[in-house]
């Protein structure tokens, strides 16, 4: 620990190990409450703090340089290329170290990002990646695809003074990458085991966080899950170029090397129904997320070559696995030498039209009924897409899909936005009249995702859901309507953000092994 004063006010600075911190404030002492989230409230002038940060006004913000647009544009590799080590710390030194970290509050997992920032400008790397991975379970992933833009880099402060965000997630992937290359990534070594043992459902995200915190404590713990590879959408809905595979093969060797069982290929409902999952486990955890694919009812919907979105995504991650896929192997899936049309404004649609960029398609555009200003998606990919050759078609909506049997064209309406609606967004209006055709010979419609009927697939009639579909939960236990059954992520959320799932999944963990220990308690009670 080390003491900064600055006329009255005087900060004991935390310990990063211990995440200890005392400040004092005109005369008072105060000692926040230890916890691995502690926010340490910084009141330091620029005149005490160490040089190696609060370079922002010297140093212009840089991210990692792109690959050229031609050759990314013609394979699946990561588009960024590696971020070298000096840079890295050059960039982590423009971090202003505020008094109220925002980029801290606004992540979904309160990520202590001054903290690590401060390691990496001072070089202390290894002791970075373990600030970083004290709170996030995936920090590899979370530095590739999570919308930086939109939560911790975009309420950097010295972003709001003009002088350019602390580029975060490029540093946080540099920090995980090198802690692989250099072996700091071991498998969980277990104390003490436990004979109590826990099931999830899903081997995506939040599963897998949930699943990595638990063994941590020493349960037995078995993930099921539907494919025939671990992983959800981060194996099969996000591209190479955002997500190159092994990032996410060796995380989940990492899980197994652990001692956490994976069961592939196995559908709740029919391999085992949810009361015989509950019967075999102590508790189980449901984080499938939701897959079933919105629809666009408008005349000429059933035509040939109209495809959901994950359709598309999968068949072209599973081909760059090495899977034979017959829908590509045919030309169905394969964008090659076609009209693409995306409808969707989101991250999902940009991935869409970015891959069929990469598969060689004659055009791409993306229709969505909104500007650009009130997109959902990134506005790092949507520039990215355009660098790409995209076309965006903005204010506008399908009317009708045209064709015999198969798609040959969109008939669409342009759009003008009115009024505010309920979630605070200027609502579509149609303009009469305006409606013009879009050659397409493959449509992708990436309109967002709804959860499936689980009480259907599972064989439990009795499990409760929302008017939307989602689980309902015990806000506070994280417990279903069911005894020892838990959910978690975007099958109680709705669709939502990779780094959502995580905290939501280790929530659940908590939550878990709070009702374990109570179980253990009343049979000992009992007894």
């Amino acid at each position: 620990m080390f003491i900064l004063r600055h006329g009255n006010a005087y900060q004991v600075c935390k310990n990063l190990s211990l995440k200890i911190g005392v400040f004092a404030l005109k005369g008072k002492l105060y000692l926040p409450k230890l916890t691995t989230h502690f926010m340490c409230i910084r009141l330091v002038s620029t005149k005490f703090m160490k040089k190696e940060m609060l370079q922002f006004v010297d140093l212009k913000k840089e991210t990692p340089l792109k690959r050229d647009t031609k050759k990314r544009s013609g394979d699946f590799n990561e588009i960024y290329n590696k971020f070298i080590s000096d840079k890295a710390n050059e960039q982590s030194s423009r971090c202003s170290q505020c008094g109220v970290p925002f980029c801290q509050i606004h992540c979904p997992l309160n990520n202590n990002i001054p903290d690590w920032l401060k390691l990496t400008a001072e070089g202390r790397l290894q002791e970075a990646y373990e600030v970083s991975q004290s709170t996030n379970n995936m920090p590899e992933v979370c530095g590739r695809i999570c919308p930086q833009d939109r939560l911790c880099e975009g309420n950097c402060v010295i972003e709001q003074s003009g002088h350019g965000t602390v580029t975060i997630g490029s540093i946080e992937k540099h920090i995980t990458d090198t802690a692989w290359d250099k072996g700091w990534v071991k498998p969980i070594k277990v104390k003490q085991e436990k004979k109590q043992s826990i099931g999830i459902i899903g081997a995506g995200p939040a599963g897998m966080a949930c699943a990595e915190e638990l063994r941590k404590s020493g349960y037995q713990i078995t993930i099921y899950d539907r494919y025939d590879r671990p992983g959800g959408l981060l194996i099969y809905g996000i591209p190479n170029f955002k997500l190159e595979k092994f990032v996410v093969q060796r995380r989940t060797k990492l899980l197994k090397d652990s001692g956490i069982k994976f069961i592939q290929n196995f559908e709740v409902g029919k391999n085992e129904t949810l009361e015989q999952l509950k019967d075999k486990h102590d508790a189980v955890l449901v984080a499938t997320g939701v897959y079933k694919s919105r629809e666009i009812d408008v005349p000429g919907h059933n035509l040939r070559n109209i495809f959901p979105a994950m359709d598309f995504l999968t068949a072209s991650n599973k081909k760059g696995l090495g899977d034979k896929v017959e829908l590509f192997d045919n030309g169905t899936l394969n964008a090659e030498g076609k009209n693409v049309v995306v409808i969707g404004g989101g991250d999902t649609a940009m991935d869409c039209v970015r891959t069929a960029v990469r598969q060689k398609a004659k055009s791409v555009k993306c229709l969505y009924r909104r500007d650009r200003e009130n997109m959902p998606g990134s506005v790092r990919e949507v520039k990215n897409a355009e660098e790409e050759g995209v076309e965006f078609v903005w204010l506008t909506s399908p009317k009708k899909f045209i064709g015999n049997k198969k798609i040959s064209e969109v008939e669409v309406n342009r759009i003008t936005l009115g009024e505010p609606d309920s979630s605070g967004r200027k609502k579509p209006v149609i303009k009469d009249g305006s409606e013009f055709k879009v050659p397409a010979d493959l449509v992708i419609k990436s309109l967002g995702f709804d959860p499936e009927n689980l009480p259907k697939l599972f064989g439990a009639e009795d499990l409760v859901v929302s008017r939307w579909g989602t689980i309902k939960i015990d806000l506070q236990t994280m417990q279903t309507n069911l005894e020892g059954v838990f959910a978690a992520g975007d099958i109680v959320r709705g669709a939502s953000l990779v780094v959502w799932a995580i905290k939501d999944g280790r929530d659940a963990a908590l939550q878990i092994e709070k009702y374990l220990k109570e179980k253990v308690s009343k049979e000992f009670q009992a007894a």
